[in-house]
């Protein structure tokens, strides 16, 4: 009963991390840049860096991550005009290195900078707290409800002929959001897994988005579980776990889908 007490928050927070972003994988994949996720949540953690190099607290820590979550949002909106330009995943690449170098000099002026930097990466879901949970439940269901609400304009983003600066611009500034909130919960590891790794696997068996999300979400619901009372078990980090263990399940299923296309 006490491990179930302590264990369910963590399991509440993957919960509600795996519904929002197996949806926002849906849209990753099929724009084809994959690694967008890693690049964005890498640059709000310059932001992060910063607000521990100041020594600030915890909600100007938000406030710097929403800051560079804004700042990525307006970069990543011309995306599609870079792509004329430069090869888009490159761009993206460098993005990202340029991130990671930045934080990793900021936090080398830190007191406790490797530490700050694995917390960064990791995160710390198994010591989630009710508000914790709460405060990011309500972030994803405004988020959730506002692409609900107007789906046809977003999947028309990905799927379709694409839409106008507008709304291409509120697509990444709601997952810029997303993203501020949940490397603080899970770190960037386990973000970047639930956002490409369920997806991938609803894709491996499906092109229709909604069937997509719908195994996404099952497959990371239950790697959740299985990961948080694991890691509480033996005492071993969360999120490399789960990040491992969906990995897994990918390889797998990957192996299973191209043996039986050999045999046919």
């Amino acid at each position: 009963m006490e491990a179930i007490q302590f264990l369910i928050y963590p399991f509440l927070g993957c919960v509600i991390l795996i519904l929002i972003h197996a949806y926002f994988g849906i849209h990753i994949l099929e724009r084809g840049v994959i690694f967008l996720d890693l690049s964005l949540a890498q640059f709000i953690a310059v932001g992060i860096a910063f607000s521990f190099f100041l020594g600030g607290s915890a909600s100007s820590r938000y406030l710097y991550a929403a800051i560079f979550a804004v700042l990525g949002a307006s970069i990543l909106s011309f995306s599609k005009q870079i792509s004329r330009h430069v090869n888009i995943e490159a761009f993206i690449g460098v993005l990202y290195v340029f991130s990671f170098a930045v934080s990793i000099l900021i936090l080398d002026r830190t007191a406790h900078g490797l530490e700050e930097f694995k917390s960064i990466l990791n995160g710390n879901i198994l010591w989630l707290t009710p508000a914790d949970v709460f405060k990011a439940a309500l972030l994803y269901a405004v988020i959730g409800g506002l692409h609900l609400l107007f789906w046809k304009k977003f999947i028309n983003l990905s799927y379709g002929n694409g839409g106008n600066f507008l709304w291409e611009f509120l697509f990444f500034l709601t997952f810029a959001f997303v993203l501020v909130s949940s490397v603080q919960l899970a770190g960037i590891l386990q973000v970047f897994s639930f956002l490409v790794i369920p997806a991938l696997i609803g894709r491996l068996y499906t092109r229709d988005p909604v069937k997509i999300l719908l195994k996404g979400w099952a497959i990371g619901l239950a790697v959740s579980l299985f990961g948080v009372s694991l890691s509480y078990k033996l005492d071993i980090p969360t999120a490399p776990l789960i990040v491992a263990s969906l990995s897994l399940i990918f390889f797998f299923l990957l192996g299973l889908k191209a043996k039986k296309s050999l045999i046919l």
